[in-house]
């Protein structure tokens, strides 16, 4: 299949005027950009086609000779219930739209509705089987225990088993069409999660980079869509937009939280749409670019205080990915810490120093709102300095607010600070609940977090749901 071809499956037209294949197919393809479609003439055809595979939508007519619509639509129901199925026919009665739906359609359109009626249905019945494929093979990716392809990653320096179950579900949705949202702290690599994507995603085209933090409306609309000539004063020549700068690519709008309403409602409208128009221009111009974004902020919450349209949010969370912060996978520490150990010895032009054994211990003790830019800010510092083979802890310890003579505190044991001890179960639960809550309620996720099997958590679910006199 050539990589041209959207969406991935293919979608059957069914109908006999081959005059209406024609103009269906033709409308799909410029105004929503569906170019991997078969059309045929007969139900008989139609099964032929399907019995070969690769067939997700099916536009079936009603009223032709031979096998009918309606046959046609119990038929597919019977051998390929996966396929969705959507009626266009020149009958606008409400009795055979009813029967239709009754066989399993999924959308019902007479011919004679308006174009963007039609499309937006045909549409939105692709983006929901993207959406089915997508989570079934997140799922089956997730359940594996990491990536098919780790290489994509190699980039990325970590033995966490949360940061594998994030470049599972990364390269699961790589190849989607639908936007990716990354979130997590400052400084703990999301735009290298970002690249790893647009490694992954098969897309020929670049990479385009906006921090749109401290952009104006007029500046975002002018940088995103570019302008035509004449468009405002000092526009003496056209500009290409990042939109069409990463064609055929990957558009990564990075600190998207930070971008004001005005311009949210500009991006809303790029996406749901798919097409935008240049500044001073009323020629349309298609979005052919995967779009990612991301952000530090709490996006729930700027929605739920009205500082983020909740249209936008819910369009760009179509897949979400959650970077966790350095102090919840201490286990990097020591991993990355040689890595810029090397990294800051060649770059300073020196040998790679020794670190006292205790060092990553202590280094796991301490927070690091910076997280890995913090760290890495510290090796660099202390490696500039260190007049030595073996690597001085004072210029980490000043960093972190610690004295050389303090004893490291026990990083790993979170119970230090309790005055009461909780029981085995207390523990138990506040585990469970813990896994559930990062793994956004997937209970393949959070048992693999856990260490146990799926089967068994669902049971200690189920435990915790039982009032206590049970």
């Amino acid at each position: 299949m050539s990589a041209s071809l959207y969406p991935s499956f293919t979608i059957l037209l069914v109908d006999d005027e081959p005059a209406w294949l024609r103009s269906l197919s033709l409308t799909l393809e410029s105004a929503a950009g569906l170019t991997n479609i078969v059309a045929c003439q007969s139900g008989a055809e139609a099964l032929e086609i399907l019995a070969r595979g690769h067939v997700e939508l099916a536009i079936v007519d009603l009223t032709m000779p031979g096998m009918s619509g309606e046959e046609l639509l119990a038929v597919i129901g019977e051998r390929h219930p996966e396929i969705v199925r959507i009626v266009v026919s020149g009958l606008n009665q409400l009795e055979s739209a009813v029967r239709c739906m009754k066989l399993g359609a999924y959308d019902y359109f007479v011919k004679t509705d308006e174009e963007d009626r039609i499309v937006g249905g045909v549409l939105r019945a692709v983006r929901m089987l993207e959406l089915r494929d997508e989570n079934r093979e997140a799922l089956s990716r997730l359940a594996s225990g990491g990536p098919l392809t780790p290489g994509a990653f190699a980039g990325i320096i970590t033995r966490s088993r949360l940061m594998r179950a994030v470049f599972a579900y990364v390269e699961a949705v790589a190849q989607s069409p639908q936007p990716l949202l990354v979130t997590g702290e400052s400084g703990v690599g999301k735009e290298d999660v970002v690249r790893a994507a647009h490694a992954l995603s098969g897309r020929s085209g670049p990479m385009a980079c906006v921090n749109v933090a401290g952009l104006d409306d007029s500046m975002f609309a002018d940088t995103l869509f570019g302008h035509v000539r004449g468009a405002f004063t000092g526009a003496d020549a056209p500009r290409k937009g990042m939109v069409e700068e990463a064609a055929g690519g990957t558009l990564f709008l990075d600190e998207i939280g930070d971008l004001s309403i005005a311009s949210q409602v500009k991006l809303l409208r790029l996406l749901q749409q798919g097409e935008y128009f240049p500044l001073g221009s009323d020629q349309p111009k298609r979005l052919k670019a995967r779009v990612i974004v991301a952000t530090h902020c709490d996006l729930a919450a700027k929605e739920a205080k009205g500082e983020f349209r909740r249209d936008l949010y819910y369009r760009l969370r179509t897949h979400h990915v959650h970077i966790p912060p350095l102090r919840e996978r201490t286990e990097d520490m020591e991993p990355l810490l040689h890595h810029f150990l090397e990294e800051a010895a060649q770059a300073l032009g020196k040998k790679k120093p020794t670190p006292p054994p205790e060092l990553a211990q202590r280094l796991a003790a301490y927070a690091f709102p910076g997280n890995i830019r913090e760290l890495k800010a510290m090796v660099y510092d202390a490696v500039s300095v260190h007049p030595g083979r073996m690597l001085s802890m004072e210029t980490f310890l000043k960093a972190i607010g610690q004295s050389a003579t303090a004893p490291p505190a026990p990083a790993m044991n979170p119970f230090t600070a309790f005055e009461r001890l909780p029981s085995f179960s207390e523990a138990a639960r506040a585990l469970v609940e813990e896994a559930m809550n990062r793994s956004g309620g997937n209970q393949t996720l959070a048992a693999r977090l856990l260490g146990i099997s799926q089967p068994a958590l669902s049971k200690r679910l189920k435990l915790m749901r039982q009032p206590a006199g049970d």
